[in-house]
């Protein structure tokens, strides 16, 4: 039996939602308002780039030969609670940390007129090999979301260059097929969530504006109410792809899920708001891409019955590290 497979059969817990948090809307957004973490004592690396651009890296080091890679979803970065729960969580399994920040994630804003997409696996490669150069026996990859679908993108589309201390990857709340993501976001009932990628983003664009406002313009944003109008005025064009639908289909990692030679987990909530049914590969038939479908949990939620307890994607993260 692969390694994945015996994992998801044996050593993943069932989840149990709070009774309190009954809906995958709540599960959501209770971990975004109210849970704390200090900021761990990571150490700051700025990548250069070959493209003359840079990545900024959080390491959190003991010493360890083993060391974890952390992806944070859109919008996110090294300091949000959900990265910071996994890094404490691998160090207290015995394993070193790197939590990375994809480009203008890190607290300053990166040097070229692009942001950050779904297509970075290229940086996801400068990480890993970054990290491999130190002399990490195993290197294990974990992703929230959008990191979620780059590391397994990598995974799949990059398997015959990635370090070969590179052992497996957990991901969860996965947008595997970006344009059924895009179409759950535009509903109604996801239109909070809308609202706040577009302030956020816009404000990103807002530096790029001044830096290149040849490039970068702004007039009528507040006209955009969704993904495919953000992707097709910026995304796209930014990032070499013809449009919207170029874009999402070269950059979801669900063709390539397949192709992945590496136990892995796919971890997506049934109740997750965030993804359509299309992100729920049910018909996989790699023995290595174990896919778990906790019936509660949200978008990168999970959060425990107590206050204070490990969320039970950290859990899932333990339990799979201790099989590597």
């Amino acid at each position: 039996m692969a390694v994945a497979a015996k994992i998801l059969a044996e050593n993943i817990p069932r989840y149990r939602s709070p009774w309190w948090l009954p809906s995958g809307h709540l599960q959501t957004v209770y971990p975004v308002l109210l849970r704390r973490l200090p900021l761990p004592p990571y150490q700051r690396q700025r990548l250069e780039l070959p493209d003359g651009d840079f990545l900024d890296l959080d390491w959190l080091r003991q010493g360890n030969d083993r060391l974890v890679i952390i992806s944070h979803g859109l919008e996110g970065h090294s300091r949000r609670p959900y990265v910071v729960g996994m890094a404490r969580l691998a160090v207290a399994a015995g394993w070193d940390a790197l939590a990375w920040n994809f480009r203008g994630c890190g607290g300053d804003s990166n040097r070229l007129p692009r942001l950050y997409c779904n297509a970075d696996t290229e940086d996801l490669h400068a990480v890993v090999s970054c990290a491999a150069a130190r002399g990490y026996s195993r290197i294990a990859l974990v992703g929230f979301s959008m990191g979620g679908n780059v590391t397994l993108l990598y995974l799949g589309g990059e398997r015959h260059r990635f370090p070969a201390a590179v052992a497996g990857a957990v991901v969860f709340s996965v947008p595997c097929d970006l344009k059924g993501c895009a179409a759950a976001l535009a509903r109604p009932e996801c239109r909070i969530y809308m609202r706040r990628f577009l302030a956020d983003l816009r404000a990103k664009l807002e530096i790029k504006q001044r830096h290149f406002p040849a490039l970068v313009r702004l007039d009528g944003y507040e006209n955009i109410r969704d993904f495919r109008d953000f992707d097709n005025r910026y995304t796209a064009p930014f990032h070499g792809f013809a449009d919207a639908e170029d874009y999402w289909r070269r950059c979801s990692c669900l063709p390539y899920l397949e192709a992945i030679r590496l136990p892995s987990l796919l971890i997506n909530a049934a109740n997750d708001p965030f993804l359509s049914p299309s992100c729920f590969p049910s018909s996989l038939e790699n023995p290595q891409v174990g896919l778990v479908v906790p019936e509660q949990g949200g978008h990168c939620g999970f959060p425990p019955l107590g206050n204070g307890g490990r969320y039970w994607s950290e859990e899932a993260v333990a339990r799979f590290l201790a099989a590597l």
